[in-house]
């Protein structure tokens, strides 16, 4: 009931906004046939979700650690530190310039506080705003880089996320698809700071809670609604049972992008994801196949064309421990974008200025999304499959940012 009545919301969003059928030619061999000012409708009706590219940010919420904090990691292993030394605006602001996929990684905390005195904080005498504190002592699931190291967040509560991530769909009913990779961090404890709590089947459950609850209704393009009535969901992906680009506009697909172990336990002892709000990253094989993470385009570049060739969603990212951009490396960015890979992740969707180069990552004019190169370029390449307003983008660019402090290795080392 919750996809129909999304389904009749976006079909009355779609003939207000898009262009009379009876002007257009929506049976023709491509989008530019179809007339003028009719390649959207054209793409809505014969795209899928799976023949889209667009570009997203690498933990979408994290902020600049302070200088104090950073010197310390950096005592500790300067390369870690310059991994670590990125930041973004705000979500609302990723989203007006562009991006259409956002990561969130989520610590469990069900009881509250649990992360509410993180231990760089106490070694640097730094009190946490009081609002940040007052956000952590309330119960549910924490935004969060690296807890006690990394914690500064522009969403404190996963609830809190969803809700700015929400009422900005609301906005832009038809905006592209928009993809939400969550890591749920229960591993890497910091020696002297808070153990992170294990992810269980209830966390699990809780978590799919959440999203359902904090995502407009109908707005989840769930494993359930792709499956169909097939018997696996990898069946129902290589069958081409993705939504159309118009059944998709206005709405999220989330994967949770774990370890084998992790998965396996969200999954539990269903065949596919029965039941789940989120796709996984798993083997291409398995029954549970829909969404897969390759993050490495040097050594993943054959598997994410098959993987894109057999119907499969994938993510991968065009720069990776700030490396690419201090050295203004664009060979790696421009074959991740050219893989067939639906969503490019990015740490620069803005560049920063502390490096030489200008390196930063996002698809050519005002495109939010674009016709998938390896999928859909021969029906509708070069024409945007969802655009920016010009004055959104303005805003965007003007939106403040707490940009890392100046490092003295910014001036020239490399990782």
């Amino acid at each position: 009931m919750r996809t129909l009545l999304h389904g009749a919301l976006m079909l009355a969003a779609f003939a207000c906004s898009a262009p009379a059928a009876a002007a257009c030619d929506l049976d023709a061999a491509d989008a530019a046939a179809a007339g003028p000012g009719c390649h959207e409708a054209w793409m809505d009706r014969h795209l899928r979700l799976n023949d889209l590219l667009a570009v997203g940010t690498h933990n979408s919420y994290k902020q600049a650690i302070p200088a104090a904090e950073y010197a310390l990691i950096a005592a500790h292993d300067p390369g870690t530190a310059q991994a670590l030394d990125y930041a973004h605006k705000s979500i609302e602001a990723q989203l007006d310039f562009g991006a259409r996929q956002l990561e969130i990684d989520v610590v469990h905390d069900p009881e509250g506080g649990r992360h509410a005195d993180p231990l760089l904080a106490r070694a640097t005498g730094t009190a946490p705003d009081p609002a940040w504190g007052a956000a952590m002592r309330r119960p549910g699931f924490k935004v969060m880089h690296v807890p006690d190291i990394d914690w500064r967040s522009d969403c404190v509560l996963l609830s809190d996320c969803l809700r700015r991530i929400g009422d900005w769909s609301r906005r832009h009913p038809r905006h592209a698809p928009i993809l939400i990779l969550i890591n749920a961090k229960d591993a890497g404890d910091v020696p002297g700071g808070t153990p992170l709590l294990k992810f269980d089947a209830a966390a699990f459950d809780a978590l799919d809670a959440a999203f359902r609850a904090g995502l407009p209704e109908g707005a989840i393009i769930t494993p359930d609604e792709v499956q169909g009535e097939h018997a696996t969901l990898r069946e129902a992906v290589r069958a081409g049972a993705w939504p159309t680009l118009g059944q998709a506009r206005g709405r999220f697909v989330i994967a949770l992008d774990e370890s084998p172990e992790k998965v396996a336990l969200y999954r539990g002892s269903r065949r596919a994801l029965e039941g789940r709000a989120m796709f996984v990253n798993i083997d291409e094989a398995s029954p549970a196949a829909g969404y897969i993470t390759l993050n490495n385009i040097e050594r993943d570049g054959e598997r994410i064309a098959r993987a894109v060739d057999a119907g499969l969603l994938v993510r991968s990212r065009a720069d990776d421990n700030t490396w690419q951009a201090r050295r203004n490396d664009t060979a790696w960015r421009e074959r991740t974008l050219a893989s067939g890979a639906q969503w490019v992740s990015t740490d620069y969707l803005w560049p920063d200025a502390r490096f030489p180069g200008g390196f930063r990552v996002h698809l050519p004019g005002l495109a939010a999304a674009v016709c998938n190169p390896r999928r859909a370029a021969a029906r509708c390449a070069g024409l945007p499959v969802e655009t920016v307003e010009p004055e959104a983008r303005a805003r965007a660019d003007r939106a403040p940012f707490d940009a890392p402090a100046p490092r003295a290795e910014a001036e020239g080392n490399t990782p």
